[in-house]
């Protein structure tokens, strides 16, 4: 049935109806002009898909050229998956499954071994051999409540760390050290260029939700910047004209503790403000480890980056180890048959990652998995061990299982500070 609604990349004239799809399957309202401009700063024409009923776009994909960091500090090619939708009345018909297939195939011919996306229904895309390979926390933390430990580095704040707000545009070079300094220890993130840091601080009037402009907060020393803040405030007035505005946060990094604790006390002291929220924030974000009580702090734990590869052995080779790696992988993967069969991994614990080697191997496996699983444990968030203990990796040499999942986890966890 799939052969009836034929595949291809969109060309400019195309666009408007192409993301027409994903609103109406979203169910989203936004101005589609004002969308149409505001995607295409970053939108790549040439991985575009689009399944096509006639005239008519019924199913979209895309994907985005990136160069994501993995364990070990090293920056490794990628694709960040996007737009993925079917019209509603065309559901059910084989779409999604077919442009799934296509894009990975092309994925992996471009010479890309990492696919990256964010689920809308994280019980879509196991199927298709993604696993969940990181977590993101949401926090509410109401003012008044909260006092940061007095461990938290405030001693040296006053003379070391100043404050400086700005419009988020006028301090870009400065965000964009910042990032860079944060970027190679944090797996997850994926590098930056002009048109993504012009994504990163967007503001168009349609997405505020009845927020006000996005601000900016530059902590910095004389060394030169070492965090910022960006957030919007959403204002409101209780019925006896107490304020309990939103201070909502859309991307905090700091490259010290000392930023660190400067912005969040920062933040979470501002006047008028009856509560904070965080959106999307590292599963060990400090913050949690700066409050005095915890608690205070109302928690969401969510699945974060959803992580496919699409050749294994050079995946498991651009990441580095936690430790010295000798083992047999019996993989499974009905969508790349190149990717099923015996592999043997091997690692130093200590060398570069590229000094990795994955090898197919006629050895006696140690662990049987499914790609989806490798996926999973790939940026070092998620353990090889808590994945045996659901069902999904099977131990079939004793000890291997813990040997591999120390070796693959990741300090500090991995986290990818924005949705795309």
């Amino acid at each position: 049935m799939t052969d009836d609604y034929p595949l291809r990349p969109v060309a400019p004239d195309q666009f408007a109806a192409f993301l027409t799809v994903g609103e109406r399957a979203f169910n989203s309202n936004w101005p589609l002009e004002s969308l149409r401009e505001h995607e295409l700063g970053t939108f790549e024409f040439d991985r575009s898909i689009a399944a096509f009923d006639g005239d008519l776009i019924v199913g979209s994909a895309a994907a985005y050229t990136f160069r994501l960091a993995v364990p070990g500090g090293e920056l490794a090619g990628a694709a960040g998956v996007t737009a993925v939708s079917v019209l509603p009345s065309h559901r059910r018909r084989g779409i999604l499954s077919a442009m799934m297939r296509h894009q990975l195939a092309d994925i992996r011919d471009r010479g890309e071994s990492i696919a990256a996306l964010f689920a809308s229904e994280p019980g879509i895309y196991g199927r298709y051999g993604y696993g969940c390979s990181s977590e993101h926390l949401q926090f509410t933390v109401r003012r008044g409540e909260t006092q940061l430990v007095p461990s938290a580095p405030r001693s040296r704040l006053a003379a070391a760390i100043r404050l400086r707000e700005s419009d988020p545009d006028k301090l870009l070079p400065e965000l964009a050290k910042v990032y860079d300094l944060v970027l190679p220890g944090r797996p997850g993130m994926p590098a930056r260029d002009d048109r993504w840091w012009r994504n990163a601080i967007a503001d168009p009037e349609f997405s505020r939700n009845g927020m006000g402009p996005l601000r900016c907060m530059l902590a910095e020393d004389d060394s030169g910047p070492r965090g910022y803040a960006l957030y919007a405030a959403r204002p409101d007035w209780a019925d006896e004209g107490i304020p309990s505005h939103a201070l909502v946060i859309r991307e905090l990094m700091a490259a010290d503790p000392e930023a660190t604790a400067a912005l969040w006390a920062d933040l979470l002291t501002r006047d008028l403000v009856g509560e904070v929220r965080v959106r999307q924030r590292p599963a060990d974000d400090a913050l949690l480890h700066l409050l005095a009580d915890r608690r205070r702090a109302r928690a969401l734990l969510s699945d974060g980056l959803w992580i496919r590869l699409t050749d294994v052995p050079a995946a498991l080779c651009q990441r580095g180890y936690a430790r010295d790696i000798d083992v047999v992988l019996e993989v499974t993967d009905e969508l790349i048959p190149d990717n099923a069969g015996r592999w043997r991994l091997q690692a130093s614990g200590t060398a570069p990652a590229h000094l990795a080697s994955c090898e197919r191997s006629g050895q006696p496996a140690d662990l049987a998995l499914p790609v989806s699983a490798l996926g999973a444990a790939y940026l070092g968030g998620t353990r090889l061990g808590a994945l045996a203990a659901a069902g999904q990796v099977t131990e079939l040499r004793a000890g291997k299982l813990a040997e591999l999942s120390a070796a693959m986890m990741s300090d500090p966890a991995p986290w990818c500070p924005r949705i795309f």
